[in-house]
């Protein structure tokens, strides 16, 4: 298999390319990535000397660049996207024009290319806030982000592109995930590299908001199953599937892991239009043969341990820029100075 992979140089991206070349040695991968600032080359270095390999840079939004990557695969599969929704919050068009007009661009790419398959990867975000019972691929959609709801505009334009144009497209929704390579600004990586230098972590209002978290290694297994094995026109959900994990719970593990004390925990202003719980039914994705194999506890302890070994890789992110951003979007709720 020939696969153009977009976004393959972010924190999903990047396992599922690694993953690929490590357990499809004999498929060639492209990556093509636009280098944001969650975008980083130094993800791909396992794998940058290995024979299937091949990296661009450009953006999906680029026609001329994705015709021509297209007309040299035989599938995309699209990870490429903004996706932190606080930022979302603060700059929405950018979401707009990746999330949506991109998939856009590379589905015309795949249309014209002849491609027999697509896999567009999306978020569980795009069911709202599930105050009960799990959402199944089924359910409406209730995005209540800027992010969601560009990732549920890529969605349709999909649905679309599968009524009117017969397009050989799969949808994944993924819940929350987390593990090595993950850009310091989402929770679980921001909690641990926080702690390891005995800085707040800020937990948004009550800390109440829950989570269905999985690690990287089974949601891009996941991937590979529906790209696979997956029916083309059908949505799949990937998710861990447990009773979910709340803000402080997440806290709790990491500073349990690291040997560091409860009073760094620090409650912050909610963010605008939190979403109170997510929770997936993956019987879908199961019926397939597929099941995550590595639970919260031994990831979580998995993952403090990669960033403990890693700081050369993160210490150099949470500069400049990273911390304007922390400062605008984590404001202590009794007036102490975040971070």
């Amino acid at each position: 298999m020939r696969i153009l992979v977009t976004g393959g140089a972010g924190f999903i991206g990047s396992e599922f390319v690694r993953m690929t070349l490590r357990s499809h040695p004999s498929d060639a991968v492209v990556v093509l990535d636009k280098l944001t600032y969650a975008g980083n080359p130094r993800n791909l270095d396992p794998v940058r000397s290995l024979p299937g390999f091949r990296f661009v840079q450009g953006d999906i939004a680029e026609a001329t660049v994705v015709n021509e990557l297209a007309r040299e695969v035989d599938v995309i599969v699209n990870f490429a996207a903004e996706s932190h929704v606080d930022r979302s919050l603060e700059s929405p068009g950018q979401f707009i024009q990746t999330d949506v007009y991109g998939t856009f661009v590379l589905m015309e790419a795949a249309r014209a290319a002849g491609h027999e398959r697509f896999v567009q990867v999306s978020t569980d975000e795009v069911y709202g806030s599930v105050h009960s019972g799990r959402s199944v691929e089924s359910d409406p959609l209730r995005p209540r982000s800027p992010y969601s709801a560009s990732k549920a505009g890529g969605e349709m334009l999909v649905w679309s592109y599968r009524a009117s144009y017969d397009f050989p497209a799969i949808i994944t929704r993924g819940s929350n995930t987390y593990g090595h390579y993950q850009y310091p600004e989402k929770i679980i990586p921001l909690f641990i590299t926080n702690a390891i230098d005995d800085r707040p972590l800020p937990i948004y209002g009550d800390g109440q908001a829950v989570r269905d978290y999985l690690h990287v290694e089974d949601h891009c297994t996941g991937i590979d199953v529906a790209l696979r094995q997956g029916v083309v026109g059908e949505d799949y959900n990937v998710g861990y599937g447990g009773e979910g994990v709340n803000g402080i719970e997440v806290a709790d593990t990491i500073l349990s892991a690291l040997g560091k004390p409860e009073s760094l925990k620090q409650f912050v202003q909610d963010r605008p239009g939190h979403d109170r719980r997510y929770a997936l039914d993956t019987a879908k994705l199961r019926a397939l043969g597929w099941a995550p194999r590595v639970d919260f506890a031994e990831g979580m302890r998995r993952t403090a341990q990669w960033y403990q070994d890693n700081q050369d890789w993160w210490r150099p992110l949470k500069s400049g820029e990273f911390w304007e951003f922390y400062q605008r979007n984590y404001k202590p709720l009794h007036g102490a100075a975040a971070g």
